[in-house]
C-alpha cells in the first residue's frame, strides 16, 4: 500500500512594514519580533484566504511608504484588506487578531507606540467594519503570531513562554 507524502507547512516571513496574503493551505503567515509593532491577522470566516501585516506605525501623515504598505497603520489596513478580496475574501468576511503593542522601553518616554499602534489600528478597522475577535496586545515582552491558513488558526508565542491559540 503506497504511502501519502505529507507535505510540510511552508512559513511566508512577514517583516517589519511587510504584509503578506495566500489562501495556500500549507502556508503559514509568520511575524517574529513584534514589540511596539502590531501584528494584525485577518482571516476568512469562510477559510477563503489569511492576511499578516507587521505595522511598525501609527500613521502615514503624507510619507509615501509603497514599497513597505505595512508600515503605517493607516495604509496597511486597507491595503491587506485590498489583497484579501483580490483573493476572494470580501471584508464582510473577515475577523482581525492583534498582538503586540509593548511598551518595550520602562517608564513613560511620551512616545508609547505600541497603545497608539494599537489604537490606530482598531480605528482602521472599526471604519472598515471588521471585527477584532481576539488580541495579545501591551505588556512588556515582544512576542511572535502565525496564521495557520488552512484552518485560520492563530497563535502567539510571548518571548519566553509557550505558544497559544488565539483564535
Amino acid at each position: 500500500m503506497a504511502e501519502l507524502a505529507t507535505l510540510a507547512p511552508t512559513e511566508v516571513i512577514v517583516r517589519m512594514g511587510e504584509l503578506a496574503v495566500s489562501r495556500r493551505h500549507g502556508d503559514v503567515l509568520v511575524s517574529v519580533g513584534l514589540g511596539s509593532c502590531i501584528g494584525l491577522a485577518l482571516v476568512c470566516r469562510h477559510g477563503r484566504a489569511a492576511g499578516l501585516a507587521h505595522v511598525m506605525l501609527p500613521e502615514s501623515a503624507g510619507r509615501d511608504a509603497r514599497d513597505r504598505p505595512g508600515k503605517y497603520a493607516d495604509e496597511a489596513v486597507p491595503a491587506l484588506i485590498c489583497a484579501l478580496e483580490r483573493l476572494g475574501a470580501p471584508a464582510a468576511t473577515l475577523d482581525a487578531v492583534l498582538v503586540g503593542g509593548a511598551q518595550m522601553f520602562t517608564g513613560s518616554t511620551g512616545m508609547e507606540i505600541g497603545a497608539r499602534n494599537e489604537t490606530a489600528v482598531r480605528a482602521a478597522l472599526a471604519g472598515a467594519g471588521i471585527p477584532v475577535t481576539a488580541a495579545e496586545t501591551a505588556g512588556s515582552l515582544g512576542r511572535t503570531i502565525r496564521v495557520h491558513v488552512a484552518d485560520a488558526t492563530v497563535t502567539v508565542r510571548e518571548a519566553g513562554a509557550q505558544e497559544v491559540t488565539l483564535r
